[in-house]
């Protein structure tokens, strides 16, 4: 039996902390088939607050023509306050019209997503790489004119499903061009789970080489064949300390059928503290709000540590 904690054993070189970039009610709800009520995504994302989760992406500013799930995003993003200070709510922005739809509420973290890939491109923002960057250019230049924090998600970062193996060096000029445009943050992400550790420290080594910080890199990683954890744990090593996860393993990709679910958070959180890694989130409450998101979707948890900590959770 165990009492809910994992024994800590640390190992030389990690990060001390490690800040979660908690996306499970945008990137791990937009996927889904039913409409999840206002009310329900807002409680979602007020007990992730209160399970110690600092950065929590909210919602996304598209057309509800393109992901109806979100086309609640004007109601619920007014219905987050009071979550303290300490609480970030990063949205995406996939135009300067959703940018400006964005700051007319308030938001003062968004995010751009961009691909690594042509054809994942063509498919997801009906542009070619060029001309996304180039409409993300207006975004992220009123951004910064606002002091509004922008993170850059670069999906395909290690695989694609329609080209196959993606070569680092693409993916390498891609991010060095979506950085230059002033992104804060760069997200990269394992988008049908194919990354294995090697890949993803020589991308990372890549991207340091050609002048983008670690201190900037967050890492998204799908776990379609169980390596989600093994590379997060090959990214700790690099020094990255942003991880990207989602509550209860929800998600997914809705333009690549492939993409499977986002790394669990409490899975990560369960590794992390098991090395002695600081995350300020606490693991009971996390696991209960997933089971509880369950339930509203009306089906288990995928995450294994949300099993394995909610005996009826399944």
């Amino acid at each position: 039996m165990t009492d809910g904690l994992p024994m800590e054993v640390s190992v030389p070189g990690l990060p001390a902390r490690v800040r979660i970039h908690e996306v499970g009610a945008r990137d791990g709800l937009q996927n889904e088939k039913e409409v999840v009520p206002t009310e329900v995504k807002a409680e979602f994302i007020r007990r992730l607050a209160d399970a110690g989760l600092t950065t929590i992406e909210a919602t996304s500013f598209v057309h509800p023509k393109w992901v109806p799930q979100l086309a609640d995003a004007e109601d619920l993003f007014p219905r987050l306050g009071g979550l303290g200070d300490g609480v970030a709510l990063p949205v995406l922005v996939p135009n300067e019209r959703g940018l400006e739809r964005a700051l007319a509420l308030g938001a003062r973290r968004i995010a751009v997503f961009g691909s690594a890939t042509e054809t994942f491109a063509a498919r997801n923002l009906n542009r070619t790489v060029a001309e996304s960057l180039a409409m993300f250019e207006p975004v992220v230049a009123r951004a910064k004119e606002d002091e509004v924090h922008v993170r850059g998600y670069l999906s395909m970062c290690f695989g694609d499903p329609w080209e196959g193996k993606v070569p680092v060096h693409q993916v390498v000029r891609v991010a060095r061009q979506l950085m230059d445009l002033g992104c804060d943050e760069l997200s990269l992400g394992d988008t049908i789970g194919v990354a294995t550790p090697g890949h993803v420290l020589a991308l990372l080594a890549r991207l340091n080489e050609e002048g983008v910080p670690t201190s900037a890199i967050g890492v998204h990683f799908h776990d379609t064949y169980g390596q989600a954890l093994a590379n997060t744990f090959a990214a700790l090593e690099h020094g990255v300390t942003t991880v990207d996860a989602s509550a209860g393993g929800l998600g997914g990709c809705p333009y690549a059928k492939s993409a499977t679910g986002n790394l669990a958070t409490e899975d990560l959180v369960w590794m992390l503290h098991g090395l002695g890694i600081e995350t300020g989130v606490d693991l009971d409450r996390l696991s209960a709000t997933s089971a509880w998101m369950a339930g509203q979707l009306g089906r288990p948890s995928p995450s294994r540590t949300v099993r394995a900590l909610s005996p009826k959770e399944s």
